[in-house]
């Protein structure tokens, strides 16, 4: 494992992390002042009709653009947080040492399987398979599904490296890839499941654009946020020896240390079935405001 580069990615998320836990502390605050409650797409629930929102802006040492963030909840479902890119994007917001990092104008990175890299790249990832079905409602439509909207999806591999960053991987861009949502609002990823680096729970990162034509500038990304994992599935996964770095990270952190979800993962907490011997399926429903 390249560990300079977890270090940096450690320091790199704190900072990003910093303005994004203020305004998450603000909107927490104004919410129980409300005395309105926060439901998630697909469970819990919540008043129709409700709304609370609160906005901030938050700016990155890797990406200058300023993020405006907006929680929004309506009838059943709720709009996911914005979060952080992280440091390693690969959307063309920032470089690697070696110019711009930016899959999204790959040939062939729109693909349902993202274990394999694309050219440049020949690498694959190797790990426990997993597919991910994550289905994008509109929460300005009464949830209906966002049908044609678009998905740029990325996480690192099982041993906490980022391709595309990590020194070895500057050639490489597997675990990253696009897909268009079907008439139910869902994309479908073949990937492997991600492993745990110091300084963060285990997480993906996606980026909703609102066609896949547009899914080709980050300038026209509509959602930036992260998900994450049940503790009993990140303890089983990782009890296999490929993921054993990851179990001893892991016991080092909590949701609660998290520099992203300490203010809670109701939104953003994955459902998941299957074990490491057969693989994982990994579903969520995702709120975006079109």
């Amino acid at each position: 494992m390249d560990h300079s580069h977890h270090s940096l990615a450690e320091d790199l998320e704190r900072m990003l992390a910093t303005q994004s836990s203020r305004r998450r502390s603000l909107r927490w605050l104004l919410a129980s002042a409300a005395a309105v409650p926060l439901a998630g797409c697909g469970g819990g629930s919540s008043s129709a009709g409700t709304t609370a929102s609160t906005v901030a802006s938050t700016t990155g040492s890797t990406d200058t653009a300023t993020t405006t963030t907006t929680t929004t909840t309506t009838g059943t479902c709720a709009v996911i947080p914005e979060e952080t890119g992280g440091p390693y994007p690969g959307d063309g917001t920032n470089s690697n040492g070696s110019g711009v990092a930016n899959a999204l104008t790959l040939s062939g990175i729109v693909r349902s399987d993202i274990r394999k890299s694309v050219t440049p790249g020949s690498a694959t990832a190797a790990g426990i398979p997993t597919t991910l079905k994550l289905q994008i409602v509109n929460v300005g439509a009464s949830c209906a599904s966002a049908a044609g909207t678009a998905v740029y999806l990325w996480h690192c591999d099982r041993d906490g490296n980022y391709s595309m960053y990590a020194s070895t991987l500057t050639n490489e861009n597997y675990l990253r890839g696009v897909q268009e949502a079907d008439s139910t609002g869902t994309v479908t990823f073949t990937t492997i499941f991600p492993g745990c680096y110091s300084g963060r729970m285990p997480h993906i990162h996606f980026e909703v654009y609102p066609s896949l034509a547009k899914a080709t500038s980050a300038a026209n990304r509509i959602k930036t946020s992260q998900f994450t994992f049940p503790m009993a599935t990140l303890n089983e996964a990782y009890a296999t020896t490929a993921y054993s770095a990851s179990s001893r990270n892991l016991a080092s952190m909590s949701y609660a240390t998290d520099n992203v979800f300490s203010d809670g993962t109701s939104l953003q907490m994955a459902s998941v079935t299957g074990d490491p011997v057969n693989g994982y399926v990994v579903t969520l429903t995702i709120g975006v405001s079109l």
